[in-house]
Parts: C-alpha cells; structure tokens; sequence
C-alpha cells in the first residue's frame, strides 16, 4: 500500500518525501480530531472518576 501511495504522487523524491508527510500528519488529526472523539461515547465508563 505505502508503495502504491509513493509511485502515485507526483514529483522529485524530495517532493514526495514532504507530500507523505503532510498526508501522514493529516491522518493523524483527522483520528484525533473527528475519529476518536466519536467512538469516545462508546467507551465512556461513569464509574470511572
């Protein structure tokens, strides 16, 4: 799959290197921000303190 996303994008390898990056930091805040806060409910335990 990385090698499939690698050949796809376009550019020099430094270009690619920095385009991989950004999509990575960017998965990264979509599961922080928008994923993970919406499963949060379902492991919400009000026993815990």
């Amino acid at each position: 799959m990385y090698w499939w996303i690698w050949k796809k994008l376009p550019g020099p390898k430094w270009l690619k290197a920095v385009q991989s990056t950004i999509l990575t930091l960017a998965m990264v805040a979509l599961l922080f921000f928008v994923v993970f806060p919406a499963i949060d409910a379902f492991f919400q335990d009000p026993t815990l303190g």
